[in-house]
């Protein structure tokens, strides 16, 4: 072996060493201190909304079980009701350990309390929630969701928005999130974990 290929081997095996150094120190310190982070700061807030069963809507809402929190509206043509039906497939597997699921609109300046009651009312566990608009966007802050209206060529508009599920524990604490359309058995493992925390 020639020196400058024995230097390349030294080279290639510390850089291997410092990649296996950081990737530990990431799962026993900086990963979990992230997610801990996350759950002080995805949830809490100063909004005040009603629910489709009549109940206030606030941070509070989240603390004494398990819950689920989902922004969407109801002209929503594709995403929401994939979801919803994601949902009910959810809660089916959950069988008797089913959750708490809140549907927060961000398009409050069409659907009301009843509108939303009449599209989440076929999904198990699942609340419609709406209020004024100044109070969605302090939700939408609080949830560190995206969400924009986008005008439409005949003059209504769509709402581009983000399609996660956010996952908090039985404190209100943001457990971890369920991605857009994800494989079944894995947002069911999710829930569970969440239960069981």
């Amino acid at each position: 072996m020639t020196i400058q290929r024995k230097h390349l081997v030294i080279g290639v095996l510390w850089g291997l060493a410092l990649l296996a150094l950081i990737a530990l120190a990431w799962t026993r310190l900086i990963g979990p201190t992230a997610q801990s982070g996350l759950a002080q700061v995805i949830g809490p807030g100063d909004y005040h909304l009603t629910t489709t069963d009549g109940a206030e809507f606030t941070e509070d809402s989240l603390k004494g079980a398990p819950s689920a929190v989902f922004f969407g509206f109801t002209h929503c043509p594709e995403v929401c009701p994939t979801t919803l039906g994601d949902i009910a497939s959810f809660q089916e597997e959950l069988g008797e350990d089913q959750i708490r699921v809140f549907f927060v609109t961000v398009d409050p300046d069409r659907d009301t309390v009843e509108q939303l009651r009449d599209y989440v009312g076929w999904a198990p566990g699942v609340q419609g929630v709406s209020g004024p608009p100044e109070e969605i966007a302090k939700a939408i802050k609080a949830f560190r969701i995206y969400a924009r209206k986008v005008p439409l060529e005949n003059g209504g508009y769509t709402m581009d928005h983000s399609a996660n599920i956010l996952l908090f524990d039985r404190k209100g604490h943001f457990f971890e999130p369920i991605g857009y359309q994800e494989d079944l058995t894995r947002a069911v493992a999710k829930i569970r974990r969440m239960i069981a925390s």
